[in-house]
């Protein structure tokens, strides 16, 4: 187990690029399975979660070359389906949530998708009803083997058909596109997820060959075909870090300029920052966040009442980063609700920024009540656990903002969704150190 140690107060300096969208890529990847073509990715993020992705789609026979750093190709035609019932496949994708993305393609081109219950992040519960729901309006036999906790689904030929989904999840509405884009006749997708990483999948698969309409809405109609070709995909800029960075500025008050941001895709999350007082600039695709040297305020309502901050399906602000929002607010001047809506153990880790001084009240597993300090109580270094990626970067940024040094453990979280990390950080001046 990694460890960071973080000498905090630091005011830091310089220019990032954000890394590619991890949750992008994780759909992305997993989308070659669908042709027996050849598949260029540009902008790959070198993560964990990714990278472990990219070594089972080997292990099932893909041909994977990597181009340079962040550019891969992949060749699926020579793809083992058999091997989704192997040891060596259950133990590696039973570790990893993304890995439940290799159903949809699998069960579109070779008619069998199977899948140990993933893992991924602790933050509640993340059900699969939506995937496997989906999958049977499309006609597939679904099994399951409680012994194992092993899914399947089977089908000698999907059939396109009109469904309306329980929930918009984003993971559910890329595997269901994913198999109904081989499937016979129309599939009429209503309540999909439409965030931008479903629109690049669409955007990807439409390149291959595919016939989508409605691409940015909720009602999404695939006129299934009878295959796909090769392709060559760039990935977005990752929403989250570009969030993460921001706050990193702001609550060490410092002035980073964010490369490169892809502005037209990054939905709420300028104007929630906005709402905590954190100032923007756009410079083309650049953003930068100057020092906010006398801090920041929190808005009100129009009305006056308490700013509360909350979670919702695209275009509303991606769950992803309320955990980074919630730092930055314990030392914003004013007072606000932060309500996640979607996990209900994604708050959990407030009781570490309560140790470092931050004042904060947890009012249920889904809200808390932050009082910031503006600045007159700086966080107090503490000695942390990593809980999950996006709560393990907030800590991070938390105890670079604080006084003293900190450190960190479990760090393998935060690897899992955020590059180099370290390196970065340490090119913007922060004083930080991994030990293994």
């Amino acid at each position: 187990m990694g460890s960071f140690v973080i000498e905090g107060g630091h005011v830091l300096k310089g220019d990032v690029v954000p890394q590619g969208a991890k949750n992008e890529a994780l759909q992305i990847i997993c989308a070659v399975l669908l042709t027996s073509e050849k598949v260029i990715i540009h902008n790959v993020p070198h993560i964990i979660d990714v990278l472990r992705l990219i070594d089972i789609l080997r292990q099932m026979g893909v041909r994977v070359e990597q181009l340079s750093a962040h550019s891969y190709s992949f060749d699926a035609s020579s793809v083992d389906p058999d091997f989704l019932h192997s040891e060596a496949y259950k133990k590696e994708a039973a570790g990893l949530r993304g890995s439940i993305m290799l159903v949809g393609p699998m069960l579109g081109r070779f008619g069998k998708g199977y899948i140990p219950k993933p893992g991924g992040d602790k933050i509640g519960r993340r059900r699969l009803d939506t995937h496997f729901e989906g999958f049977i309006k499309l006609g597939a036999h679904f099994r399951y083997n409680d012994e194992e906790s092993f899914y399947g689904v089977e089908a000698d030929r999907l059939q396109g058909c009109y469904m309306l989904l329980d929930e918009a999840s984003v993971t559910g509405t890329a595997n269901i596109i994913m198999a109904a884009a081989l499937a016979e006749g129309e599939t009429i997708i209503y309540n999909a997820a439409c965030e931008p990483y479903i629109q690049q999948l669409c955007a990807m698969l439409v390149a291959m060959g595919a016939r989508i309409r409605g691409i940015g809405s909720n009602l999404l109609h695939i006129e299934g075909v009878e295959r796909l070709g090769g392709t060559t995909h760039t990935l977005l800029s990752d929403m989250i870090e570009v969030g993460s960075w921001i706050g990193l500025a702001a609550i060490t008050r410092s002035e980073i300029r964010i490369k490169n941001v892809g502005w037209e895709h990054l939905g709420q999350l300028t104007r929630v920052y906005e709402r905590l007082g954190i100032t923007l600039i756009r410079e083309g695709d650049d953003m930068l966040v100057p020092a906010h040297l006398d801090g920041y305020t929190i808005q009100s309502f129009i009305d006056g009442s308490l700013m509360t901050i909350s979670d919702a399906p695209w275009p509303g602000l991606t769950p992803d980063i309320l955990s980074v929002l919630l730092v930055v607010a314990t030392q914003a001047k004013g007072s606000v609700l932060i309500h996640q809506k979607m996990f209900e153990s994604r708050l959990f880790f407030v009781d570490k920024l309560i140790d470092m001084g931050a004042q904060i009240i947890l009012c249920d597993p889904h809200r808390a009540s932050v009082i910031g300090q503006n600045f007159e109580t700086p966080l107090r270094a503490a000695k942390l656990s990593s809980p999950d990626i996006r709560a393990g970067m907030a800590l991070l940024i938390a105890a670079l903002s604080a006084k003293g040094t900190s450190i960190i453990n479990n760090i393998e979280q935060i690897d899992r969704g955020y590059q180099f990390i370290e390196q970065r950080l340490s090119a913007l001046g922060a004083v930080i150190e991994r030990r293994d």
